[in-house]
């Protein structure tokens, strides 16, 4: 329970946070029985003018966050956690959606998925619908964006750390649907291809 609840105080609503001083030994993996996926890296933290809505975890100047290439194999009941984002201009998902080159209101049904998720497994996923099953409800949204499992602490990344890989970033109208309540920032869900 212990080692949850200190997993649970790094999430940060963009993704995980996890940062590496010196010289700390970190074993983060996936721990579904259907894939695994270890981490591919790291990335050096730049702070920066980072948007703190929903309650984002901005890069620190010299700590080391994971980065991840890949991300479990999709089925009809992929697991995943759920997280809180703007699409809309200013929101804190920074810039255009990677998919369409476009904003989006937080009243559209909207994701961005882990990169291993949107298009290093062989099959792309901008602009096509997935279904998010969470909190005994299930709904229908777009994919639209990238959340970056390998690049971050920047300004196209709004100075956030890398994704984990099993981010499924949704806007406030995705949460809606759900009947979850957006101060709880992360949700276990399960997803699968429509």
């Amino acid at each position: 329970m212990f080692a949850l609840l200190m997993f649970l105080s790094h999430l940060r609503v963009h993704g995980v946070s996890v940062s590496v001083g010196g010289s700390a030994n970190v074993t983060t993996e996936s721990s579904h029985s259907r894939g695994r996926c270890h981490i591919s890296g790291f990335l050096h933290g730049k702070s920066g003018d980072c948007n703190r809505d929903h309650g984002s975890v901005c890069c620190k100047d010299g700590h080391r966050y994971p980065q991840f290439r890949c991300s479990p194999p999709v089925s009809a009941d992929t697991p995943a956690i759920l997280t809180l984002n703007s699409f809309a201009r200013g929101g804190d998902g920074g810039g255009k959606s990677f998919c369409d080159n476009r904003f989006h209101k937080d009243t559209e049904l909207v994701v961005a998925l882990s990169t291993g998720w949107l298009r290093l497994d062989g099959k792309r996923r901008c602009n096509k619908m997935i279904r998010i099953n969470g909190n005994g409800r299930a709904v229908l949204a777009k994919v639209v964006d990238e959340c970056d499992s390998v690049y971050g602490c920047d300004a196209e990344h709004n100075f956030e750390p890398p994704c984990p890989y099993n981010d499924v970033d949704a806007s406030p109208a995705v949460w809606k649907a759900l009947g979850l309540k957006e101060a709880i920032g992360v949700f276990k869900i399960t997803w699968s291809d429509v």
